[in-house]
């Protein structure tokens, strides 16, 4: 830039400083400009120059209008600016002899220096002053020298304005707000804000506006030149969430007012919570036990996003997904009902993260469907283990179930137990009853419970009844013994708890003795007697009774001690229905040895001796089936009782016969061989009867020993004709029996096998005779199976050559 220029203005043309001329010139030339400006001034006073107000703001551009188009037929000469009442020009503009964009431009150094510059176009004129500063205020007057027409003036007062600085807003506690976010604040608060001012001239304007409306334009002088306005918002709402609360601070419309602006942030409560049900809920909205469902839970409208937490009851539920959609914040929950959660609330709360007294919940009263829960409990009135015979007890089912139960049964010992007044058994509600209760009403007892989701059965309670000591097998006991054999007696009683003590005793019809503590042992519910009997006095009756804490026995154990021995030998022992393969075997019972006997009949083939049959009864009647044909067999019947087994009683040679042969021999029968049969029958007759007669005749003459009678024989065993024997005691009582040695009197020697009618006499023969000796012929012969009479199977050789096998007296036939 060349020495005294300018910076450059806009359409422009530079202002050159005039060169330098001699010291007198310039004084002269001063001298003339004051002079002249002086005459100027006073001319401006008297003609009443209008002084015009110019505002600029500090640090800006101040423009001063001239206007060079007053004289329009004239041309400009020379503009000469001036501030106050100063004669000495602070710029120029020199348009001598030049175009008006060819004019030379002069400013003062120290007053605008390159900071003024004087523009032409577009018009009207002006002064432009750069960077205005607050020393640049007064009164500046622009004087414009036509070459013909009179000197123009014009006049301006410049007032410089000084903005303020930035608005400072500060919170209730005092804090300076160096964020643009005001908060954040919850629903409710109060807003308290400062806008704080400092400098500015002329004084500024503070007010707040809030969303860009003004609401506030009060304030007041602090210390110094600080300007404040104090803001209150009362109870901030969801609605003032995002508001700008903005202060400004204005001097002048030069500029823009200075302000801050912030904007409200809030805490919000949601808005929304909602369960929706899983679709796998049926219309009533129940849920099944123990199966898993998924329920979700949205809400919207918190600010930040809301936190979805779930509760049943009052236990927190933690299996639970989130997710965020848009404003939507959503939490799926994955749980299990239970039997307890049935009228429980499940909860969902959505509660914004930061305030925890933000939050909106809502609820669903859950309904869980579930098989009855039953549960059996003795009365709580009664003491388990104090109940005794003849006690009232009842019991307790108690039942839980979702639909309600509409069955309730009882049960003993896995039994139904119904409702039996009778047997004082009795239903009531949800109880049972059992009046005056015995032994057989312990066990265990249970309920079940029955609705639309199952059935239950209830625990299993064990009900205990206790009763006095009682005798465990009914009746008396028949306990035999030899004189001088110790045998010992076991009195077992049932109790409980079980029996304490217990008591024998010895009755024989002439005294009641008590049996020393130290013969006896006890043990338990039983107690062993260990007794021997010497003498016929030492037979009697022995009792024992026991005692617990319910009570003493009512009625004692009785055994009643007889002299025993081996049971005898069954009697009249006969085969009835013999059919192809069975037969009937009935005997009369012998003397029992004093003590209960049972009776067995086993059956032997050829010289065995181990039984292929063994049967046993309580009385002496058998019968044999299922054996083969053309066999022989031995029978034997023993009685049994504690001593041990009598002799047997035996039956020889007893044959079944294959029914094909046998009707083949009875189909070549004619008529003849009937009548044949017939007469050989009645021959055979009477042979039979003429032994038996002589028989009987010997048995007078001889004296039989003595011998302990026996019991009457069993009437049905009365018409038997086919008796036993034993081998080595003939039982005389009987008329009827064909003794083994036939006539005693004989010399002939007795042989091992017996040979009375009981067995058969010869081949044909295979079915005893089951009728008296006396009875006519006709009845006394075998019959068939149909019952018709069988000539063929009477042969009276063969009859006669066994009774001479057996060598009986002349006079016995």
């Amino acid at each position: 830039m060349p020495p005294g220029a300018l910076p450059a203005w806009p359409n422009a043309a530079p202002t050159v400083w005039p060169p330098a001329m001699p010291p007198h010139i310039a004084l002269l030339l001063v001298l003339c400009l004051v002079r002249c400006d002086t005459k100027t001034l006073l001319q401006d006073k008297l003609a009443g120059v209008r002084t015009v107000d110019v505002q600029a703001v500090e640090g800006m551009v101040a423009q001063f209008p001239c206007d060079l188009g007053t004289a329009a037929n004239d041309k400009v000469y020379m503009v000469f600016w001036f501030r106050d009442d100063a004669g000495i020009p602070l710029y120029s503009f020199d348009v001598r002899g030049k175009h008006l964009s060819e004019a030379r431009h002069w400013s003062a150094p120290e007053v605008f220096g390159p900071r003024a510059h004087f523009s032409t176009s577009p018009p009207p004129a002006a002064l432009l002053v750069r960077d205005v500063k607050r020393r640049d205020e007064g009164v500046y007057r622009c004087r414009i020298d036509f070459r013909n027409t009179q000197t123009t003036s014009f006049r301006y007062n410049l007032t410089v304005v000084v903005p303020p600085e930035k608005p400072v807003v500060v919170d209730r506690w005092g804090r300076i707000i160096n964020t643009t976010t005001l908060g954040p604040h919850e629903e409710g608060d109060d807003v308290l804000l400062t806008c704080r001012v400092l400098g500015g001239r002329p004084e500024p304007s503070v007010r707040w506006l809030v969303n860009g409306v003004l609401v506030d334009e009060e304030y007041e002088h602090n210390t110094g030149d600080v300007i404040e306005n104090r803001l209150l918002w009362p109870a901030v709402r969801r609605a003032d969430y995002a508001a700008v609360f903005t202060c400004q601070a204005a001097n002048s419309h030069l500029v823009p007012p200075k302000e801050l602006s912030l904007v409200l942030d809030m805490f919000l409560r949601p808005l929304t919570v909602e369960i929706r049900r899983p679709a796998e809920v049926g219309e009533g909205g129940e849920l099944t036990a123990e199966r898993r469902y998924e329920v979700a839970c949205e809400s919207a409208g918190s600010r930040p996003p809301a936190l979805l937490t779930w509760h049943k009851g009052k236990r927190q539920l933690k299996r639970i997904t989130e997710e965020l959609r848009d404003n939507l914040t959503v939490s799926v929950m994955s749980f299990v009902p239970t039997l307890d959660d049935d009228g429980k609330p499940l909860v969902c709360r959505a509660q914004n993260p930061n305030v925890s007294a933000l939050f909106l919940e809502t609820s669903w009263l859950i309904s869980v469907v579930y098989p009855p829960v039953v549960r059996l409990r003795l009365g709580s009135s009664l003491a388990a283990g104090d109940i005794k015979e003849g006690d009232d007890v009842y019991f307790e089912c108690h039942v839980r179930a979702n639909p309600p139960a509409r069955k309730l049964s009882w049960l003993h010992d896995d039994l139904p137990l119904v409702h039996n007044a009778s047997a004082r058994v009795f239903h009531s509600n949800q109880s049972l009853v059992l009046q005056k209760v015995t032994r057989r009403s312990s066990g265990r007892y249970a309920c079940s419970a029955l609705n639309a989701e199952g059935e239950t059965v209830s625990n299993e309670l064990y009900f205990r009844v206790k009763y006095a000591p009682s005798c465990r097998s009914g009746g008396v006991a028949v306990v035999g013994a030899a004189r001088g054999e110790s045998v010992v007696i076991v009195c077992e009683v049932d109790a409980d708890p079980p029996a304490a003590v217990f008591k024998w005793k010895f009755n024989n019809s002439g005294e009641t003795l008590d049996v020393a503590a130290d013969r006896y042992t006890s043990n338990g519910s039983a107690s062993s007697l260990k007794y021997t009997p010497v003498a016929d006095l030492d037979y009697g009756t022995l009792s024992c009774s026991a005692s617990n804490e319910v009570g003493s026995q009512l009625a004692p154990c009785v055994f009643q001690m007889v002299a025993a021995g081996k049971p005898q030998a069954p009697r009249n022992c006969s085969l009835w229905n013999q059919t192809a393969d069975s037969v009937e075997v009935s005997c009369a019972p012998g003397f029992d040895g004093g003590l209960p006997q049972r009776f067995l009949l086993e059956l032997y083939s050829g010289d065995d001796t181990v039984p292929r049959v063994n049967l046993s009864s309580s009385e002496p009647v058998w019968t044999v089936r299922g054996l083969e044909w053309d066999v022989r067999f031995r029978l034997a019947a023993v009685a049994v009782n504690a001593k041990g087994r009598s002799p047997p009683a035996l039956l020889d040679d007893v044959l079944f016969r294959d029914p094909e042969k046998r009707t083949a021999s009875e189909s070549g029968l004619g008529a003849g061989a009937a009548g044949a049969a017939s007469a050989g029958a009645a021959g055979a007759g009477a042979a039979l009867a003429l032994l038996a007669c002589a028989c009987r005749a010997a048995r007078r003459r001889r004296a039989p020993p003595a011998k302990p009678a026996a019991p009457p024989a069993h009437p049905a065993h009365a018409t038997h004709t086919a008796r036993a024997h034993k081998p080595s005691d003939h039982d005389d009582a009987e008329p009827d029996l064909i003794p083994n040695n036939y006539c005693e009197s004989s010399s002939a020697p007795a042989r091992n096998t017996p040979s009375s009618l009981s067995a058969p006499l010869a081949a044909p023969l295979v079915v005893p005779l089951t009728t008296p000796l006396a009875t006519p012929v006709s009845t006394w012969a075998p019959r068939s199976a149909s019952g018709s009479l069988r000539a063929a199977d009477l042969n009276v050789d063969a009859i006669k050559e066994k009774l001479l096998d057996n060598r009986i007296p002349e006079s016995c036939v």
